[in-house]
């Protein structure tokens, strides 16, 4: 009996040591649950601290680490984790001076983007403005030159009578009124000149103005690259027991960042792929729908 007893102890051994070597993230889980699963090589985890001042609740959190661990299953075709609210790892969300350097950054953000779509909705509207003095340019100048012609028959006709030197009274009078028709036109396109010209000071006006919003806005663009600069890996941690997160800017980058640290308690260190999961800045990646890149996958292999 004790042969038997010592053998299936020595067996145990054996598949606790070969489990651990091939899946080293269920050496995370309680010994209890390998001993109770001992076929189950998923990473058991659960939701433990979760501060109010993220906005989330815990069940939000459970979902969003679950689509953390779907992005490891997606892109392998395997199921690394379960969630497991008995779980000896444990996910905390605590609150420090990096959440606050996040929540400042994304109100900076918002400030450009806001500024951005100002500028934009400026230049269209001055796009706008530009096609219509161009219109009324193009209508300006055909009704000078119409003037312009009637002004050279009116001349012509006045040079040639002059020569003769015969006029009747009924075309003294016909030619009083035409002349009194032209100072009319004269005046009136004068005075759509003079209105054209004032919106021309306007366009003036509005492209200075364009200038300096776009001259504000790539100052505050340099200013936020400067203070905002992509940082190492530091807004969440895995120490075998916790994954603690620090900072994140949406629900995205939560994901990520979970996925992320699940992917070090798969035994995975970091890569060189800027666009890759396990890079150690978060900022080239593909924040929705994302999937594993082959360095992920090649860590995964190799580890």
């Amino acid at each position: 009996m004790r042969f038997v007893v010592l053998c299936l102890l020595v067996m145990f051994f054996l598949l606790m040591t070969y489990q651990t070597r091939n899946h080293p993230q269920i050496r995370y889980n309680h010994l209890l649950d390998r001993i109770q699963h001992p076929f189950d090589t998923r990473l058991r985890y659960r939701i433990a601290e979760v501060d109010p001042r993220f906005g989330l609740t815990e069940n939000e959190l459970q979902l969003i680490s679950q689509q953390a661990t779907d992005i490891w299953k997606q892109g392998t075709g395997k199921d690394y984790f379960v969630y497991d609210p008995k779980a000896r790892l444990a996910i905390h969300l605590i609150y420090d001076q990096r959440q606050e350097e996040s929540n400042q950054r994304r109100q900076h953000l918002g400030t450009i983007q806001q500024s951005q779509q100002t500028w934009s909705n400026k230049k269209q509207n001055l796009k706008q403005f530009k096609e219509e003095l161009n219109r009324a340019n193009e209508l300006l100048e055909a009704k000078k030159n119409q003037l312009d012609l009637r002004l050279d028959q009116y001349n012509q006709k006045i040079a040639l009578i002059n020569q003769n030197g015969d006029l009747k009274p009924s075309q003294h009078d016909l030619f009083i009124q035409q002349h009194h028709q032209l100072q009319q036109q004269i005046f009136a396109l004068e005075q759509e000149i003079n209105l054209y010209n004032q919106k021309i000071q306007q366009l003036n006006s509005h492209v200075d103005e364009l200038n300096q919003i776009n001259q504000q806005l790539n100052q505050s663009i340099d200013q936020f690259n400067q203070r905002f600069q992509p940082h190492l890996f530091d807004k969440g941690l895995f120490n075998g027991q916790h994954i603690n997160i620090y900072e994140f800017e949406s629900a995205d980058d939560l994901r990520l960042t979970l996925a992320h640290e699940f992917g070090h308690a798969l035994g995975l260190k970091h890569n060189q792929d800027p666009k890759a999961l396990m890079y150690p800045i978060m900022k080239d990646q593909q924040m929705h729908n994302f999937r594993l890149s082959m360095a992920d996958l090649a860590l995964l292999q190799t580890r």
